[in-house]
């Protein structure tokens, strides 16, 4: 299957005012987004949730960059573990964490680890989370807002790994320094 990687000067029309947006946020066209602006709705999805959780999720930037690399690494996402291993560590996640997450261990601070068996469970078992699994999540100290917020994440996650999966876009200049492959 071969997709088009859009600019703003290619793009549908109605994904062009978000590709300028998202250039405008980022310092650069992300190769993702150009793929995702084939559809002005999985593009405007993306966007749109992702601004949602930075404003409204309960999960603070490095707990949602731990929930974001851990269903990435899990759906072997290239494309998406390099990016967010450049945003964890703009976020102020420890390179120690950022190592463990990209090599699919848990975290060692314990509530980042809870976080991570929480969303690699849901992930693994399609949202059927084994009560045990659910128990240690809570006592961890979340509540069901952050359930809500991991489903958000993972959605979002889907959206982009998937798109990664099927279009294999290139990797972003940005990116190249934490280039990563599950082998």
């Amino acid at each position: 299957m071969q997709f088009n990687q859009h600019s703003k000067e290619t793009a549908p029309e109605a994904s062009v005012p978000v590709l300028q947006q998202t250039e405008k946020a980022y310092g650069f066209a992300l190769n993702l987004f150009g793929v995702l602006a084939e559809s002005p709705a999985a593009l405007s999805a993306y966007v749109q949730i992702n601004g949602l959780l930075e404003e409204h999720s309960v999960l603070s930037a490095e707990e949602r960059q731990v929930v974001m690399l851990t269903v990435s690494e899990t759906n072997n996402c290239e494309y998406c573990v390099a990016a967010h291993c450049v945003v964890a560590e703009m976020s102020g996640l420890p390179e120690e964490t950022i190592e463990k997450l990209r090599s699919g261990q848990a975290p060692s601070a314990p509530k980042q680890a809870a976080l991570f068996h929480f969303a690699k469970s849901v992930n693994e078992h399609r949202g059927w989370v084994p009560e045990t699994d659910q128990q240690a999540f809570l006592e961890a100290g979340f509540s069901t807002r952050h359930v809500l917020d991991v489903i958000t994440i993972l959605a979002l996650k889907t959206l982009s790994n998937y798109t990664n999966h099927l279009a294999e876009p290139e990797l972003d200049e940005a990116f190249a320094k934490r280039k990563w492959s599950k082998t």
